[in-house]
């Protein structure tokens, strides 16, 4: 799917295009210079990011997609449009309330970008409501039913009606809407009915709202029948059992509605005097926020709809009509599904190479390697930055730890290790960081769960979200203290290191832990903000780095040496990145952005970006990875970390790059950047206009992309090292762990290869 039918959403009506204007009059005028500020240059943050859920759904439309991944993209456009209403659309209400008409980089106000969103939103509605009917018939060729209440037989009815009574009914609360019941608050993104009865004789309707209890395990909204293959939905089974909700009445309709609010509601950090408090009340006031979306099921009444609207207090606008199956998120109980042909091939991360080969400390390891290179998911999580922490709390000789902690895993080990490592006696103190998007609550418990504990908790900088992913361990060596660190792009969550393509770096490089030592004072304490020897670090020195980087390149580009930037992140939003960006495309630099959703550049303008290519590549892993690559005339550079070029990251987090200087580590880092760059089977090329082109590999490479790639290298490299291991094997024992490691490994990559 090409997203160029939305291409005119991503201009103004007035632009002009090309870009450039040619000074009229007289031949030997100058053509005038680009004005890099022109509006017209830069695309509009919501829509590109809305073009990158278009990218998604194609994956759900994709046959090449084993079937249930397919359904849980879908699941995954849904969860994330609904997330896009909560955070970006929220925030335009909010600057439309407060009387804020101030025209983005791209000059459109906050009313046009709602509408324009709007626009795309029904578009993809539209679009996922085809690929869903699609997909529901292969299931169906597959045994796996997706069925309505009309569809089942008698014996069914009576089935689901006992369970219903038995596990559901009593769940169910029935609120009249009238003079003496005023209209019933409805939560943010709860499935309701609304239905409208007749007492028997009379003429007036009544009318009641219905909450479907949404609780996994209890009572889920999609109830499996008989083997488990076949599914109905819960609302269809209330909606068809409502005579024991309203005995007697003459039921006249029913239908769903779902309602989508606010979730940008931040407190005065300033006046706060707890900030885990603060925290606490600004869940509770989202719970009650401004609603900014209606949807409402395609068979509902006109006049019911504008009912609804005009109680919630929204615009004609703001109510989205949904055909088919609402709020697709469900869908992922179907995309658990054990039917293994029906996935992708199961993925075993490889042991990193260098640790699974060695059994002593990784401290010793680090120290005598200086820096290792992660790549998640491809190199397990577990055995690297999980083991560095789990050896960090067991050995007698690290005296401290300091992380930081934005997302963590349910299952709680890297929060077990560190209660561990403080009953052992050792100096743990954590940055949790209390406002990261939708996990306030869990790190709210993580935090009091520390500080139970006598763990030193702090939650950041005023004014300031941490996002950086950092581990700085200070351990006795033999020759005095060292200190050691992780440094990441991913979370410290052990689920999505096996779902998110990540970089992390374990080092003991003296000048890094140095300047983490300076920022996790900063961070915790008082201290004024450091001067760092080789980190980037936000809101501190990464910004005007990066643009000081830039501008080095363009002087290399002037001097007529080879120039070259290569950047990989999520995002590009930053206006003064991007027009650094052209400054150098104009200058002759080759740019090459791989950048997997938000982006502002408008690539291979003849006058503003000829050298400029911007790559998304979407598969079974997210993308989230970044890494900065700088040519600097054969003196090159690499960067990763946590931080993506958009201005909150740039200016208003606590973010950091760290640099990779060993020639081995950037000789992976330059396979890596080419893998990516070279990748025919899950990479969309960005044209000018915005819209984007999925790249039509060849057949023989057709199922080959670039995340497999780095699957199949991860295994490879890790048997070709077991072998030149196991030939150099000094003594027995040695070889015999050596040969049942790469016994071992040989049987789990070829297991895989075979599936």
């Amino acid at each position: 799917m090409n997203d160029s039918d939305h291409v005119t959403d991503m201009s103004d009506d007035t632009a002009s295009d090309p870009i450039s204007d040619t000074a009229q009059g007289q031949a030997d005028v100058a053509p005038a210079p680009p004005d890099l500020s022109a509006p017209e240059l830069y695309l509009n943050r919501e829509l590109t990011w809305l073009s990158f859920n278009r990218r998604v759904l194609q994956l759900a439309a994709d046959p090449r997609t084993p079937l249930l991944e397919r359904v849980r993209f879908l699941a995954i456009v849904s969860g994330n449009i609904d997330g896009f209403f909560m955070k970006r659309i929220g925030g335009l209400k909010q600057l439309i309330v407060a009387g804020i008409s101030t025209r983005s980089v791209d000059g459109r106000t906050p009313a046009q970008q709602i509408h324009e969103c709007h626009t795309v939103v029904r578009q993809i509605q539209q679009e996922r409501g085809t690929v869903f009917d699609n997909i529901l018939e292969e299931l169906r060729a597959e045994g796996i039913k997706l069925v309505t209440w009309q569809e089942l037989d008698e014996a069914d009815h009576q089935a689901l009606r006992e369970r219903y009574i038995q596990e559901i009914f009593p769940l169910v609360t029935p609120l009249a809407m009238d003079p003496g019941h005023p209209f019933p608050f409805i939560s943010n993104l709860a499935l309701n009915l609304l239905v409208t009865m007749r007492f028997p004789g009379e003429a007036d309707v009544r009318t009641a709202r219905v909450k479907v209890p949404g609780l996994p395990g209890i009572a889920p909204r999609l109830l499996a029948l008989g083997s488990g293959a076949t599914f109905i939905s819960l609302d269809d089974v209330i909606a068809n059992n409502l005579d024991l909700l309203f005995p007697g009445m003459r039921i006249e309709s029913c239908e769903l509605f779902r309602v989508t609010r606010n979730a940008n509601v931040e407190m005065d950090q300033e006046q706060a005097d707890d900030l885990l408090e603060l925290m606490q009340t600004e869940l509770k006031e989202r719970h009650f926020a401004p609603i900014v979306r209606l949807q409402v099921a395609e068979s509902m009444p006109a006049a019911q709809s504008a009912m609804l609207a005009a109680e919630l207090g929204l615009d004609d606008e703001d109510v989205f009509t949904v055909g088919g199956l609402m709020a697709m998120n469900d869908l992922s109980v179907i995309a658990d599904l054990p039917h293994a042909h029906l996935h992708y091939p199961p993925h075993q991360p490889a042991d990193h190479s260098r640790l699974a080969l060695d059994n002593r400390s990784i401290f010793h390891i680090i120290r005598d390697t200086g820096s290792l290179l992660l790549q998640h998911p491809y190199e397990s999580f577990a055995t690297s930055v999980e083991r560095f922490l789990r050896s960090a709390r067991s050995d007698p000789k690290v005296l401290a730890i300091k992380m930081t902690l934005y997302r963590t895993s349910a299952d709680g080990r890297i929060i077990n290790d560190l209660i561990e490592a403080a009953r052992a006696g050792k100096q743990v103190a954590v940055l949790v960081e209390l406002k990261a998007r939708f996990d306030e609550a869990a790190n709210i418990r993580w935090a009091r769960r520390l500080e139970r504990e006598g763990i030193h908790v702090t939650y950041g900088v005023m004014g300031l979200k941490t996002h950086c992913k950092i581990i700085l361990v200070v351990r006795k060596d033999y020759d005095g203290l060292r200190r050691y660190a992780h440094i990441g792009t991913g979370n410290y969550h052990s689920q999505t290191a096996r779902l998110y393509s990540d970089l992390g770096l374990l080092t003991c490089d003296d000048d890094i832990t140095a300047d983490l030592t300076g920022l996790t004072n900063y961070i915790t304490g008082y201290s004024p903000a450091p001067r760092y020897r080789k980190l980037l670090v936000a809101p501190h020195n990464l910004k005007a780095a990066l643009l000081n980087k830039i501008q080095r390149e363009i002087g290399h580009a002037n001097a007529g040496r080879r120039a070259h930037l290569q950047f990989k992140t999520n995002a590009l939003e930053d206006s003064d990145i991007t027009k650094a960006l052209y400054e150098a495309s104009m200058a002759g630099v080759s740019v090459d952005l791989l950048v997997r959703d938000t982006c502002r550049l408008r690539p291979g303008l003849p006058d503003v970006s000829p050298t400029v290519t911007v790559i998304s590549t979407l598969g079974r892993f997210l993308e989230h990875a970044r890494l900065y690559y700088f040519r600097n005339d054969g003196a090159e550079e690499y960067f990763l970390g946590s931080a993506d070029l958009m201005h909150r990251n740039l200016e208003a987090r606590v973010e950091v790059l760290t640099p990779v200087e060993s020639k081995s580590l950037r000789r992976d880092l330059r396979t890596f950047l080419d893998i990516q760059l070279s990748d025919q089977r899950s990479a969309w090329d960005m044209g000018a206009d915005g819209s984007y082109t999925l790249r039509q590999p060849s057949p023989e490479l057709a199922h080959e992309g670039a995340q497999e790639e780095a699957q199949e290298g991860a295994q490879e490299t890790l048997i070709a090292l077991s072998e030149k291991h196991l030939a150099g094997a000094s003594h027995g024992n040695d070889r015999q762990v050596r040969r049942k490691l790469y016994k071992e490994y040989r049987k789990r990559y070829k297991s895989n290869r075979d599936i």
